[in-house]
Formats: C-alpha cells, sequence, structure tokens
C-alpha cells in the first residue's frame, strides 16, 4: 500500500488526531510525531500521573513536542504542590471528575512497572487516551511500532522493526537495535544498548548502562542491575547483575 509522508486526518474518540510525519512515517506505526487536537481546533487536554523526577522529564517531553496542554500532576499528598510551574491538582479519585471535565489524554509517569500498567489500565477504563510521548530528539526507525502510553527520551534510538509494547520506557540515551521486542510496561534505563533481535518481558527493569548481546530473551518481571552485561537468556522474574551478568544472592 502506498503511503505519503504526511497522514490526513483521523477520527479517534470524537477528536481529531492529525498526524505530523516530520520526514518519516510507516503505516503499522502506532506513533508518529503528532499533536491531538479537538473539534474546535485546540491542542487536547492531558493529565501526568506521577510527580516526581520522572513525572518531570516527561512534562519536558510534551513541551518540546507541543502536543498537548498539560493541565497538571496527579499525585497522593502533593495537593497544591508545583512542578516545573504546574500544580498538583490532588490523588486518583481526582481522575474521573477530570475526565468528565474535558481533559481526554493521560500519561502515566512512575517508575514503578508493575503500577504503572495497572494505573494505565484504570485510565483507559475511564475513557482516557494514553498517548506516546516520543522526543523531538529520539531517532526512531520509520518500521518501528511504538504502543499507547510509551516514552522515549531524548537521544534513544529505536531499530528498525522494533516494537515497544504499551506503557513502556526507553529512557535517555538508551539504544535498542533492530527486531528487539521491549514488553508492556518494561523500562529499558539511560545509556542501555541492546542489540538486534532481543527480547525484554513485561514489567522487566533493565538496569542503567547495560549492554545486551544479539537474540538475547529475557523473561517478564526480571530487574537487571545496573552496568551489566548480558550474554545468556535470563528466565522471568529473577535478579541478576554483573559481567557476565549472574544471579543475585537475596540479602
Amino acid at each position: 500500500m502506498a503511503y505519503t509522508a504526511q497522514r490526513e486526518l483521523e477520527r479517534l474518540d470524537g477528536c481529531t488526531l492529525s498526524w505530523v510525519a516530520r520526514g518519516f512515517l510507516a503505516p503499522q506505526c502506532l506513533y508518529a510525531r503528532y499533536h491531538y487536537t479537538n473539534r474546535s481546533g485546540d491542542r487536547m487536554k492531558l493529565v501526568i500521573v506521577g510527580a516526581g523526577g520522572h513525572a518531570k522529564v516527561v512534562l519536558e517531553v510534551f513541551r518540546a513536542l507541543g502536543s498537548h496542554d498539560v493541565v497538571g500532576f496527579i499525585a497522593p499528598d502533593m495537593l497544591g504542590a508545583q512542578v516545573l510551574g504546574l500544580p498538583v491538582l490532588g490523588d486518583d479519585t481526582l481522575l474521573p471528575r477530570l475526565r468528565k471535565e474535558g481533559v481526554q489524554a493521560a500519561l502515566v509517569a512512575l517508575g514503578n512497572n508493575r503500577l504503572r500498567q495497572r494505573i494505565g489500565r484504570q485510565l483507559q477504563e475511564m475513557g482516557y487516551l494514553l498517548p506516546a510521548a516520543v522526543h523531538p530528539s529520539a531517532l526512531v526507525s520509520p518500521s518501528a511500532r511504538i504502543g499507547q502510553g510509551v516514552v522515549v527520551m531524548a537521544r534513544a534510538v529505536v531499530g528498525t522493526e522494533t516494537v515497544l509494547q504499551e506503557l513502556s520506557i526507553l529512557n535517555t540515551g538508551a539504544v535498542v537495535d533492530h527486531d528487539n521486542s521491549i514488553g508492556a510496561a518494561a523500562h529499558i534505563a539511560p545509556g542501555c544498548a541492546l542489540a538486534g533481535n532481543v527480547v525484554v518481558g513485561d514489567r522487566t527493569l533493565i538496569g542503567v548502562g547495560t549492554a545486551v548481546r544479539p537474540g538475547i530473551q529475557i523473561g517478564g518481571d526480571v530487574i537487571v542491575g545496573a552496568g551489566s552485561a548480558v550474554v545468556s537468556n535470563l528466565e522471568a522474574d529473577c535478579r541478576v547483575g554483573g559481567t557476565p551478568a549472574k544471579p543475585l544472592r537475596n540479602r
């Protein structure tokens, strides 16, 4: 099927989704550099769930994109606080009301993988859209697929036909080469390098600066310590670290 550099308009949940390719776009991509607008032409309102360090970086991604009108943050016990000039609006109990008041999109900016996945599902049930947040400086292959609620930070690289499943994080400067599959709510930490054909399971954390050799399969709910070298497959629910990565003893 022929595909042009700029897609026309699509309808999504009563809103107009205008795709802006900025030079590349593929029909199988779930994300391309876009902006959401409502029927009046205004930018779609978005709330960030979380108000810590990760949430601050996510806010700056959206500001760099200029894609949404971020109204504030959701976090328990921080009502009235300011984060980079925006208010903490309240806790999770406020989310249904915000949705009714016209806030149509949300981004879960929480580092805990399991919690991020659970809250993401709850937001979808409430009717929120979960846009991806891809920093303009990230290099994303036109054949890559990026799911709902994914965050790709500055200077990250997403290789050919790589899949980032929903609510996963590719952090600052991380590289995932061709034909990778990154599971739902997984987190590839800053400075990681994953060679081709790597599979990472759901909710797995690959620690800062870790290298993974080609063709490795890593199960779900794994924690790989910072600075590790993963040279063999890892089963689910394990904790490893070192060079080469080996099981870590529980203290």
